[in-house]
C-alpha cells in the first residue's frame, strides 16, 4: 500500500493541465522564449507518454477487451504525436511552418488528453481500487525518471520495449540535452 494518496489518474490529469498551460505559455511567448518553452513541453510529453506506456496501458489491458481497445486507440494517437513532435523538433519556432504545425499538434494532444480522461481513466477507476491507483502513481513517477526526453517515433511503443530501451535512450537524450544547453 502506498503512503501517498495521489492516484495514477489524478497525477495524469494534473500533468494534462500542466501541458495545457505549457501550450498557452508557448502561444503567448516571444520567438526568443518559444524555443526554451517548446523544449520543456517536448521533454514533458516524451516522459509522460513513456510512463503511460510502461504503467497505465498494461493495467488497462488487464481490464479486458474494452481496455485493450482503448489502449490501442491511445497508442495510435501517441505514435502520430511522436512523429509530429519529432518533425517540430527539427524546426525552430521562428521557422516558416512551425506555428501551423504546432497548432495542429496542440489540437491533437488536447484531443488525446480528453480521450484519456473520458475513456481510459474511468476504466481504470472502475477496475482498480484506491491502493492500486496510488501504487500506479508511484510507478509512474519512477518510470518518468528513466524515460527519454525526446520523441522516438521508431522506438518501442509497449511497456517491455520501453523498459528495455528506455533507460539507454533516456541517458543519450539527457547527454544530448546537456550538450545543447
Amino acid at each position: 500500500m502506498s503512503t501517498d494518496t495521489t492516484t495514477a489518474t489524478g497525477l495524469l490529469r494534473s500533468q494534462h493541465e500542466q501541458v495545457k498551460a505549457m501550450f498557452e505559455q508557448i502561444d503567448a511567448a516571444e520567438d526568443g522564449q518559444r524555443a526554451d518553452l517548446f523544449d520543456c513541453l517536448r521533454a514533458t510529453l516524451a516522459v509522460h507518454e513513456t510512463a503511460e506506456e510502461i504503467v497505465v496501458h498494461p493495467a488497462a489491458r488487464r481490464t479486458g477487451d474494452e481496455g485493450a481497445r482503448v489502449v490501442e486507440a491511445r497508442l495510435a494517437e501517441e505514435a502520430n504525436a511522436k512523429k509530429a513532435l519529432a518533425e517540430l523538433e527539427k524546426l525552430t519556432p521562428a521557422a516558416d511552418g512551425f506555428g501551423p504545425k504546432l497548432l495542429a499538434f496542440k489540437q491533437d494532444v488536447l484531443r488525446h488528453a480528453e480521450a484519456e480522461e473520458t475513456e481510459l481513466f474511468p476504466l481504470l477507476e472502475a477496475n482498480c481500487d484506491a491502493d492500486e491507483l496510488a501504487a500506479m502513481a508511484d510507478k509512474i513517477r519512477t518510470a518518468e525518471k528513466m524515460a527519454p526526453t525526446h520523441p522516438h517515433p521508431h522506438g518501442p511503443d509497449g511497456a517491455v520495449g520501453n523498459m528495455l530501451v528506455g533507460p539507454f535512450v533516456a541517458m543519450v537524450d539527457k547527454v544530448r540535452d546537456k550538450l545543447a544547453s
